[in-house]
């Protein structure tokens, strides 16, 4: 879900940019977060994802594969960054979500069987959900294109957040606002989905540009600490406490700023929390995270990979073939630039 803070960050603090600013820069992707962006766009018309001969989902593969390349064809250095097991507080938010993606591939068939395709195609994307083998297939395809994994031992947006702040990223790359509240000095977004974009439930199109937010600039331009932007949180709803109902982030904002914290708050509300604030703050401020991991960049394996895509999965010969001939060229001309141990 992810802290919604969207309406809070004022548009003057947000840079438009191309893929290209971020030439020469490590990111730290949160892995999770954009595979399950790649299994809830890539579908077909009806709502099914791609898969390959044996009934393996395959959209993950196909948008991390082209969307790779795309990145190191603009200069990135890509980092992804895995979940590992989540907070305690996080198991309800888990659960609910669980409950809502049974139903949404209930009311799925239910619509596909009835021939509203439309309705179908939104309910399979409310159903998407990341299993054992997406993940696993997806740290293999990383590997085998020469590109570090991080395994988080918990949430890999505080794991993304941590690195960034060190130093060993420029930014993190997510498309919640979690990674402000875990302290990455800036996020990057809509890394995984540039381009046009079908508006949900309309017949428009918007055009999709990368974003990058620094985190110093927000608290600026709030004038509040990120003490304070974690407490709206905590108002607004988190992934490990609901929130208040009623309360979006522009309210939020005025309320932690006329009373001081989100305890300060709910007492003048007259609502007792079920669980201890202090403990989301603490998840925030002091996340689980690996503290000693290792980032290297290394050559693909193209052979290996377009056995992986295509012999296992069923991709075809000549498009993988197409993409992977860009990809050594973009890796000679990285040569070029300076040495590709430098690069690497």
């Amino acid at each position: 879900m992810g802290v919604k803070l969207g309406d809070l960050i004022p548009e003057e603090i947000v840079e438009k940019i191309e893929l290209e600013h971020l030439r020469g820069r490590a990111i730290a992707l949160d892995a999770y977060n954009i595979l399950y962006q790649f299994v809830t766009i890539i579908r077909g018309q009806d709502g099914r994802p791609l898969m390959d001969s044996r009934g393996r989902i395959t959209s993950h593969l196909s948008g991390l594969f082209f969307r790779t390349i795309n990145f190191l064809k603009a200069g990135m250095k890509p980092i992804y960054v895995y979940d590992g097991r989540p907070p305690e507080l996080k198991k309800q938010a888990i659960e609910k979500r669980m409950e809502r993606r049974t139903e949404a591939a209930v009311l799925y068939r239910e619509a596909l069987e009835e021939g509203r395709i439309e309705e179908a195609r939104k309910y399979a994307q409310q159903a998407a959900t990341l299993d054992e083998f997406i993940v696993e297939s997806s740290k293999k395809l990383i590997g085998l294109m020469g590109l570090p994994v991080i395994q988080a031992p918990s949430e890999g947006e505080a794991q993304a957040a941590y690195m960034a702040s060190k130093g060993d990223a420029y930014a993190s790359a997510s498309q919640d606002m979690d990674s402000l509240l875990f302290g990455s000095p800036r996020l990057v977004r809509n890394l995984s989905i540039v381009g046009k974009r079908k508006l949900p439930g309309r017949k428009e199109y918007v055009e999709v540009v990368p974003e990058l937010i620094y985190l110093s600039k927000l608290l600026d331009a709030l004038k509040i600490t990120r003490e304070n932007l974690i407490d709206i949180g905590i108002l607004v709803g988190t992934d490990y406490w609901e929130g208040v109902k009623g309360i979006g982030p522009k309210k939020a904002l005025k309320l932690i700023k006329d009373y001081g914290s989100a305890e300060n708050v709910l007492k003048h509300l007259q609502i007792t929390p079920e669980v201890d604030l202090e403990k989301i703050r603490d998840i925030f401020l002091n996340p689980n995270v690996l503290e000693s991991y290792k980032i290297e960049w290394g050559e693909p394996d193209y052979q290996a990979i377009e056995e992986f895509l295509c012999g296992e999965h069923d991709f075809s010969v000549d498009r993988v073939r197409k993409a992977l001939t860009e990809l050594k060229e973009t890796m000679k001309e990285e040569r070029g630039r300076t040495s590709l141990d430098a690069w690497l």
